[in-house]
C-alpha cells in the first residue's frame, strides 16, 4: 500500500523534457508573430507606408470593416436558422441537412469567386438566359456585379456559416430540452422558446462559431484580390511583392493583427458577465417536434438555400467545366502539382500530430500551469492569418538563411544558396505555425477523455512518461490523431496567401494553380484543381458530420 501511495504523484511531477519541448514549439509558434512587431521599429518609418497611409489605407480600413459587419450578420443568421430547425423539429430531410450542412467547409472560399464569377459575368449562362428569354440587351437591364464587396460578404456567408452551424446546433441539442419543458410550462410558444430561452442560452457558442468566421475572412486573399476589393490582406501581398518593403508588409500585418485582436476582444466581451451552464440533469435527445406541411416546406427551404448556394452549385459548375474543357494541362503537370500539394499537406500533418502530442502530453503531465499557458500562445497561430504569418516567417528565417550561405561559404569555400527558404521547410513552418492549433484542440479533446486513473496505474506498473504514451495514451488516441491529421490535411490543401508567399521558385501547388489561372479569367482551366481540392475536404467533412448527426459533439475538433 505504501508503495502504490508513493506512485501517485509521479503523474503530476513536472517532466523536465517533456516541458522544456513543449516551451521551445511554443516559442517557435509565437516567433513569427513576434518578428512581425520587431520589424516594425527595425527600419523606422518606410516612405512606402507613408505613401499607403495617405492613399489607400482608409480603404483598407474601410472594406475591412464593412466585410466584418457583412460577414458577422450572414453567418449568424445562415447558420442558426438551419440549426434550429434541425435540432428542434422534423421534417423531411432531415437527417440528411444534419450533416450536409457542413460540407460547404469544403469549399475554399476564392474557389466560390471562381464559380459564381462564371455563373453570373454578362457573358455567363444567368445573364445569357435573361437576355434571350425577354429580348434584353446591354443596358437595358440592371443586374448585380459579384466581383465586388457585397459579392464577397456573399462568398464568405455561404462557405463560413457552418461554423456558426456547428456550435450552435451542439448549443441547441445540449441545452435545449430541459428548458424547453420549462419555457412550455409558462405558456410559451415555439417563437417565442426560440427567441427568450433557446436562442440566449447558445450566444456563447454563436459568438464563438462567428469569430471564428470572422477571423477566416480577415486570413483570407484570394477571394478578395480576385474580387478586386483593397484589405489589409492584399496590401501586404502589395507591399511584399510589387514594392519590395518588408517593413511596410510588417506594418500592415500589425493593423491586420490589430482587427484579429479586436475580433476575440468583441467575442470575450459579447459574454460579458453572463454564465451559461447547463444546470438541469434533464436533458435527453430532441425528437423533433413534428411540422406541418407548409412549415416543413419552409424550414426544407431554410436548409436547402445554404447548402445548394455554398455547396451544390459551385460542385456542379466545377464539375461540368472539369468534364468539359478543364485544366488544359491535365496530365503530367496535374499529378506534378498534385504531388506539391499531397507532399505539403501530408508532412505538415504528421508533424502537427507529432507536436501536438507532446503538447497536450506535457500539460497533462506537469504540475505547473505554464505549459497550459504555452498551448493558449501556441493556439493564437491559427487566428492569424496566412499572410501574416508568412511575413513574420520570411523575415527571420532568409536572415538566417543568408547567415548559413554566408557562413558555409567562408568555412568551405562553396556558397550552397538559400537552404531553408529555397526549399519547403519554410513553408511548412509556416502551416505548423497556422494549423498546430487545430491538430492541438483535438488531441487535448481526445486526452480530457482518458481518465487519470489510467496514468496512476501505469505508474504503478513502472511505467515513465514516454512508457505510458506509447503504451496507454497512443492506443487510445487513435481515433483523435485520425482526426486531427485530417483536418490538418485539408486547411494545408485550401491554404493559399501562405502558399503564395511561401513557395520556392518554379513550386506550384493545386491552389496556387487555381487563383494563377483564375486570376488570369482561365476559369475553366481552373477547375480541375479547384475541383481537386473540393473532393479531398469533402470525405473527412462527411466523416466528421455525419458523426455529429448521430450524437456525437465534434465541434473541438472542426
Amino acid at each position: 500500500m505504501t508503495k502504490l501511495l508513493q506512485v501517485s504523484p509521479l503523474r503530476v511531477r513536472s517532466p523536465g523534457a517533456l516541458a522544456l519541448a513543449a516551451f521551445i514549439i511554443a516559442a517557435l509558434a509565437i516567433a513569427p508573430i513576434l518578428s512581425v512587431w520587431a520589424n516594425i521599429f527595425s527600419g523606422g518609418t518606410s516612405d512606402t507606408w507613408s505613401h499607403l497611409a495617405s492613399t489607400v489605407l482608409p480603404e483598407y480600413v474601410a472594406n475591412t470593416l464593412w466585410l466584418c459587419v457583412g460577414v458577422g450578420c450572414g453567418v449568424i443568421v445562415v447558420g442558426v436558422s438551419p440549426a434550429w430547425f434541425v435540432t428542434m423539429h422534423d421534417f423531411p430531410g432531415r437527417r440528411i441537412f444534419e450533416w450536409a450542412l457542413v460540407l460547404p467547409l469544403a469549399v475554399p472560399a476564392y474557389v466560390m469567386a471562381y464559380t459564381y464569377t462564371d455563373l453570373l459575368q454578362f457573358v455567363g449562362p444567368v445573364q445569357t438566359w435573361l437576355r434571350e428569354s425577354f429580348g434584353w440587351h446591354m443596358g437595358d437591364y440592371w443586374f448585380p456585379d459579384v466581383r465586388s464587396l457585397s459579392g464577397a460578404v456573399a462568398m464568405f456567408i455561404f462557405v463560413l456559416y457552418p461554423y456558426v452551424y456547428l456550435l450552435a446546433r451542439a448549443a441547441f441539442m445540449e441545452r435545449a430540452s430541459g428548458m424547453l419543458e420549462v419555457g412550455r410550462s409558462l405558456g410559451l410558444g415555439p417563437w417565442s422558446s426560440f427567441f427568450r430561452v433557446s436562442l440566449p442560452l447558445t450566444r456563447p457558442a454563436v459568438a464563438a462559431g462567428t469569430a471564428l468566421a470572422l477571423m477566416e475572412t480577415l486570413a483570407d486573399y484570394g477571394t478578395v484580390a480576385y474580387f478586386g476589393v483593397q484589405t489589409f490582406t492584399t496590401g501586404i501581398y502589395r507591399a511584399w511583392f510589387s514594392l519590395g518593403d518588408r517593413i511596410a508588409a510588417a506594418q500592415l500585418s500589425t493593423a491586420l493583427l490589430g482587427f484579429v485582436v479586436l475580433v476575440l476582444m468583441l467575442e470575450r466581451i459579447s459574454r460579458g458577465r453572463a454564465r451559461f451552464h447547463n444546470t438541469t440533469g434533464r436533458n435527453r435527445a430532441q425528437q423533433g417536434r413534428r411540422l406541418s406541411v407548409l412549415k416543413a416546406a419552409g424550414a426544407l427551404l431554410v436548409c436547402a438555400v445554404p447548402l445548394v448556394f455554398g455547396f451544390l452549385i459551385p460542385a456542379s459548375i466545377l464539375l461540368k467545366m472539369a468534364l468539359t474543357e478543364g485544366d488544359a494541362q491535365f496530365g503530367a503537370r496535374f499529378v506534378q502539382l498534385a504531388g506539391n500539394s499531397f507532399t505539403l499537406a501530408a508532412l505538415t500533418a504528421m508533424l502537427a500530430v507529432c507536436l501536438a502530442v507532446l503538447l497536450a502530453y506535457a500539460a497533462r503531465m506537469s504540475r505547473p500551469r505554464w505549459p497550459q499557458i504555452m498551448n493558449h500562445v501556441v493556439g493564437l497561430g491559427y487566428a492569424m492569418p496566412g499572410s501574416v504569418i508568412a511575413v513574420g516567417v520570411l523575415i527571420p528565417v532568409t536572415r538566417l538563411d543568408n547567415w548559413l550561405a554566408a557562413w558555409i561559404e567562408a568555412s568551405f569555400g562553396a556558397n550552397p544558396g538559400l537552404l531553408l527558404t529555397g526549399g519547403i521547410a519554410a513553408v511548412i513552418y509556416a502551416y505548423l505555425v497556422r494549423f498546430l492549433a487545430v491538430a492541438l484542440q483535438t488531441v487535448e479533446a481526445g486526452l480530457g477523455k482518458i481518465t487519470p486513473s489510467m496514468d496512476d496505474a501505469a505508474c504503478s506498473l513502472g511505467y515513465e512518461h514516454g512508457a505510458t504514451l506509447r503504451h496507454v495514451h497512443l492506443p487510445l488516441l487513435r481515433g483523435s490523431l485520425l482526426t486531427a491529421g485530417l483536418l490538418v490535411f485539408v486547411e494545408v490543401m485550401k491554404e493559399l496567401p501562405a502558399t503564395l508567399v511561401m513557395r520556392p521558385f518554379n513550386f506550384d501547388t493545386l491552389a496556387t494553380q487555381a487563383y494563377t489561372l483564375a486570376s488570369d479569367e482561365r476559369l475553366t482551366e481552373a477547375s480541375t484543381s479547384a475541383l481537386a481540392i473540393m473532393a479531398v475536404g469533402v470525405l473527412p467533412l462527411i466523416t466528421v458530420s455525419w458523426q455529429i448527426a448521430k450524437g456525437g459533439t465534434r465541434t473541438s475538433a472542426c
